[in-house]
Parts: structure tokens; sequence; C-alpha cells
């Protein structure tokens, strides 16, 4: 079944070429439950066995869907408000859990959050229109949604172009990789804050 599904990709991907990676992408952030990262995986995989795409324009091509895509999920938050979020929820057969989690976490780690939804699994498709439904700042979420967007595109499609050759195993692991680069990216921000609070607290 697995294998079914990689070569509908493969075909889907060889023939719409970057306009399948847009696309899917799009669509993802935007909220809509489609395997984004599948398929960036399987284009930079073909960019490496096949020579299909270039790697330098799949990234470029990545994070303008990936940036876009949470934008519009963004405005269509703010716009529809929290009723919109519960029929989404309920449309989509959505876990009343993946929404507390990612709530919890807007709650706790404020605009940051953005910056690593995408590497937390079922936060990274609602994390645009959760942040409008929060009424986040925009300029806020559009900066770490931009870097965001940048580190996990550039992730994904280098760690496919480079072990290309070894598809299967890279499925399995990239689950594991997304904790582990989740968790760095925690790490940082918590210096970061820890650093601001240290110097205001002397400024005091």
């Amino acid at each position: 079944m697995a294998e079914t599904v990689v070569a509908l990709l493969r075909g889907f991907l060889i023939h719409h070429g970057y306009w399948a990676v847009a696309a899917t992408l799009l669509l993802e952030n935007m909220g809509l439950p489609v395997p984004g990262e599948t398929i960036l995986l399987l284009a930079s995989f073909l960019a490496y066995s096949e020579h299909l795409l270039r790697l330098p324009i799949l990234i470029l091509t990545g994070i303008l869907a990936a940036t876009l895509g949470d934008n519009i999920g963004f405005v269509i938050g703010y716009r529809g408000g929290r009723a919109l979020l519960h029929k989404y929820q309920h449309l989509l057969r959505m876990s009343p859990g993946t929404i507390s989690r990612g709530e919890r976490a807007f709650e706790r780690y404020g605009t940051v959050t953005i910056f690593f939804a995408r590497f937390v699994f079922g936060l990274r498709m609602i994390a645009g229109p959760l942040a409008g439904v929060l009424r986040m700042h925009w300029k806020k979420f559009a900066v770490f949604n931009f870097l965001g967007a940048t580190l996990w595109v550039c992730t994904i499609c280098v760690v496919g172009y480079l072990f290309g050759q070894h598809w299967n195993a890279l499925v399995s692991l990239l689950r594991r990789a997304d904790a582990l680069i989740a968790f760095i990216a925690a790490v940082v921000v918590f210096v970061v804050w820890w650093r601001h609070r240290r110097n205001t607290d002397d400024v005091d």
C-alpha cells in the first residue's frame, strides 16, 4: 500500500514538477490534511536520483509556498474566529487534543511557537489558522513563520537530497528528526529568552 502511494506521488511530481510541490505545501499550511512533508522529501529525492528538479529552486519554491499557505491560514482563522475552528475540527475529524495542545503551546510560548510548529506532528497544519483565531500580532507571526518555513524546508530538502539512496529508511527516521530539531529550536529560544531576561533584570 505504501509503495503504491509513493508511486502515485512520484508520478504526480514527474508530471507537475515544482507546481506539485507548491500546491501541496500551500494547501497543507492553509490547514488541509495533505502530505506536504512526504511530497517535499520525495521531490528532493528525485532531485538527487533522477535530476528532475533542481535543489535550489525546490527549496525556494517550498519556502514561498509554506510561508504563503500559513499566511492564508492566518487570515482564514482571523476572520472566521473560534466558531470556524470548531467547525473545521468536526469537518476534518481532527482530534480535539490536537487543537488543545496547539492552544496551550501558543499560550505558553507565544509567537515563538510558530517557529518550531512545523516540526511538531499535527501542529504544522493548524498553526496558521490557530494563530489567526488567537489574534496573534501579524508582523511577529510573519517573521517567525518565514524563519520556521526556511528552516523546515531546507532541512527536509537537504536530508532528502543527501540520503536519496535510502528512501525507505528516510521516511521512518523523519519523525525522530522532527523531534530532535524541535528540541534544538526550543533550547535556542530558551537561551535567547533567558539572556534577555537577565539583561532586563540587570538594568532594573
